[in-house]
């Protein structure tokens, strides 16, 4: 057991960590177009920019929650701390388009590690009656990161230039370092050490980097030729984790587990739905619309407020109430969000643009914690590291389709052109046709979410 001041200093220095990721990545939505008029990036070649940390993230994520069941969550998180204040550095310092990029993969070895030991560490300290709302705390702070983003992301680089958002990172990275060395004593570790799944692990980062790569490149058939050399992978990778002892993911856990395996999935389709969005709106606002990025942060704020506000009490409640009707309202509420986006964005008010981000920000905020706590709940303790691993996949697997339908989209539309005046009229269908797209996914994640099954007894049994 855990003292309240404990499990007090264990969240705040979860949520601190948790926050660098989510602020980076919405201020790189208001950021891209400075970016890109810097190093003169067209918008697929712009895309990377955000595409390259979540290829790296999706890779990484679940192999380092495996090692740091082995080895020490503890230890993994602080390396990877460091790894994303280094990435920080490196992207503020850049000097070309490919070296934001490179600075970026780093940003997602670093992000991999925090992420796929955090939540694990938060879901053994709080037991299942606390966990919820010690969930829905940190998923509050990551929507803080996102509220803040944009807002400061757009002063910082109207005042000072695109590199000073990278910059903040450094000395919050360096706090989060500081407390975890003084305040955590622990390295929550599997004390058996049976060996690492290292093939398991190639073979799963071959097929993740086929298929998603490829995802970007499309509809080219180099975008194809990559897909189908990941389902090759992945076909491989699951002959293999059935032979063995200790395999990097415990594939009957998705076979008898249809709470773990329905929530992931919904997982995905929620992140993939919804992370895009303000990459376009963005685009949208300040290029057809000429609004400057600080108005364009302030702007996006509205999504990202209301998740903040909605997360905790969503998380808290999926203590008492079935994390699946929470959820599933969350996803209905995010399509309904999508269709005002859709209808209003292209020539309606600000106002209503702020409606549909409101909405959109709702059903965020009520589906994110309580699928996460399902998930967490519905393994045993010695499958934490591997959920949380998942969990936090799933998230970035989940943005990496969300852009890559954006960036397939526009690469057919629009073309491999510096986003100008004359293709303002292609940026509007392109935009069009990816939220068509995006509420289907939508309607199919609501159906996920609602089929998943209960983990109320689970958590009683435990």
């Amino acid at each position: 057991m855990y003292s309240q001041t404990e499990k007090s200093v264990l969240l705040f220095i979860s949520s601190l960590a948790s926050f660098l990721v989510p602020y980076t990545v919405s201020s790189l939505n208001v950021a891209l177009p400075a970016i890109g008029s810097s190093f003169g990036l067209d918008a697929v070649t712009l895309g990377w920019v955000t595409t390259a940390y979540l290829l790296i993230a999706a890779v990484f994520m679940l192999p380092f929650g495996k090692l740091a069941d082995m080895y020490g969550r503890k230890r993994v998180f602080i390396i990877g701390t460091i790894l994303f204040a280094i990435g920080s550095l490196l992207a503020a310092v850049s000097w070309s388009g490919s070296v934001i990029i490179i600075a970026r993969m780093i940003q997602g070895l670093g992000g991999a590690m925090v992420f796929s030991t955090s939540m694990a560490i938060v879901t053994v300290v709080f037991p299942p009656g606390e966990r919820g709302r010690a969930i829905g705390i940190i998923t509050a702070t990551v929507y803080a990161g996102l509220s803040l983003g944009p807002v400061l992301g757009g002063f910082l680089t109207q005042i000072y230039g695109w590199p000073s958002i990278f910059l903040v990172n450094i000395p919050l990275a360096l706090i989060v370092v500081v407390l975890t060395i003084l305040f955590l004593h622990d390295e929550w570790k599997d004390p058996d050490k049976a060996g690492f799944d290292s093939g398991g692990a190639v073979l799963y980062g071959c097929m993740l980097m086929g298929i998603m790569y490829g995802l970007t490149v499309l509809p080219s058939p180099a975008g194809i030729l990559w897909i189908g050399a990941g389902l090759a992978g992945g076909y491989l990778f699951i002959r293999w984790e059935r032979k063995q002892e200790r395999p990097l993911i415990r594939l009957s856990t998705f076979r008898t587990n249809r709470t773990f395996l329905c929530s992931n999935v919904s997982a995905m389709i929620n992140y993939a739905v919804v992370f895009a969005v303000g990459f376009l709106v963005s685009l949208s606002l300040q290029y057809t619309r000429g609004f400057d990025p600080a108005t364009t942060g302030m702007i996006l704020l509205a999504q990202p407020l209301v998740q903040t506000v909605v997360s905790p009490l969503a998380g808290k409640a999926s203590d008492s109430v079935e994390p699946a009707i929470i959820a599933t309202l969350g996803m209905a509420a995010t399509t309904i969000g999508l269709g005002v986006l859709l209808i209003v964005l292209p020539s309606g008010s600000v106002l209503w643009i702020l409606a549909g981000l409101v909405i959109l920000g709702l059903g965020y905020g009520l589906f994110s914690s309580p699928n996460t706590n399902a998930i967490m709940s519905s393994v045993e303790v010695t499958d934490l590291g591997m959920a949380s691993g998942m969990v936090s996949t799933m998230r970035t697997v989940g943005q990496l389709i969300s852009l890559a339908i954006a960036m397939m989209v526009f690469s057919v539309v629009i073309g491999t052109v510096k986003i100008t005046p004359d293709v303002y009229q292609q940026l509007e269908l392109s935009t069009s046709i990816i939220f068509l797209i995006f509420i289907g996914l939508g309607i199919l994640g609501m159906f996920t979410s609602y089929v998943r099954g209960t983990v109320m007894n689970h958590e009683n049994q435990g």
